[in-house]
């Protein structure tokens, strides 16, 4: 399935565009058509103003503040990677620049609404120590805020869910505010509520307009990768899609 995944999504989908377009011949028009697409398609994602057009579709709206944490009975913050051998931190590996954005948000709101924190991420490649390891040393020694749960098994947005969910709801938990960054929260969010939470959603990093004039357009590979980490997520909006389409139509079969 993480094959399929890469293949579907830049810059992986982009060369194989641009290969089948020579192995067909780039004279011929099919095969000139495909490189161009590659090609093209390629250099338009890498652009600030396509990264920000992707992402900024993905976005719920902003917190207006810890306050608005109503009703919310935890925090939960989601890894979202980690560095390997951070010789700065003296943890081994250590949280990467994604999670850090998760884990300052998810601080600032503890501060302000004195919520327990859960932190949730596993090892994705049978890595020494759990995500979740390295977010709670953070918290405590950076942050110094608190973790109450710590949930290591998770390799996956659904697993964080799953298994985030059976955790708190152990503890009598129903209703959660959820920290991730912006372009990922709508499908988190639906992970949760189909686990049996409610869910606030908590966003962070939001996408920045892009720069005005000749500068919007010209590709960089920061803004490809942007790209790719938005489409990931439409992607998954998409298989969840279909999927509560096939439930729904076996429900009305039965």
């Amino acid at each position: 399935m993480d094959v399929l995944k890469y293949l579907a999504l830049p810059p992986l989908v982009n060369v194989l565009l641009v290969l089948v377009g020579l192995a067909l011949g780039a004279k011929r028009l099919a095969g000139g058509l495909l490189v161009t697409l590659g090609l093209a398609s390629l250099l338009l994602l890498a652009t600030p103003w396509a990264s920000h057009a992707l992402r900024q579709g993905l976005e719920p709206a902003p917190l207006a503040g810890p306050g608005t944490l109503r009703g919310a009975q935890a925090i939960v913050i989601l890894g979202g990677g980690r560095d390997y051998v951070a010789p700065e931190f003296g943890w081994g590996d250590a949280p990467s620049n994604p999670t850090w954005r998760r884990l300052a948000y998810g601080a600032h709101l503890h501060r302000g609404s004195g919520l327990p924190i859960l932190v949730s991420g596993g090892r994705v490649h049978d890595e020494h120590s759990a995500e979740a390891s390295l977010m709670a040393a953070a918290l405590r020694e950076v942050f110094e805020v608190p973790v109450r749960w710590l949930e290591g098994e998770s390799r996956n947005t659904a697993e964080n869910a799953r298994f985030s969910a059976a955790m708190l709801q152990r503890d009598g938990i129903e209703r959660v505010a959820l920290v991730s960054q912006a372009w990922h929260l709508p499908r988190a969010i639906a992970e949760f509520e189909r686990a049996g939470l409610a869910v606030i959603a908590a966003p962070t990093e939001f996408a920045s307009a892009p720069p005005p004039g000749v500068h919007g357009w010209i590709p960089r590979a920061y803004h490809l990768n942007e790209s790719t980490r938005a489409l990931h997520e439409w992607l998954g909006r998409g298989v969840l899609w279909v999927r509560k389409a096939l439930l729904e139509r076996h429900r009305g079969g039965a």
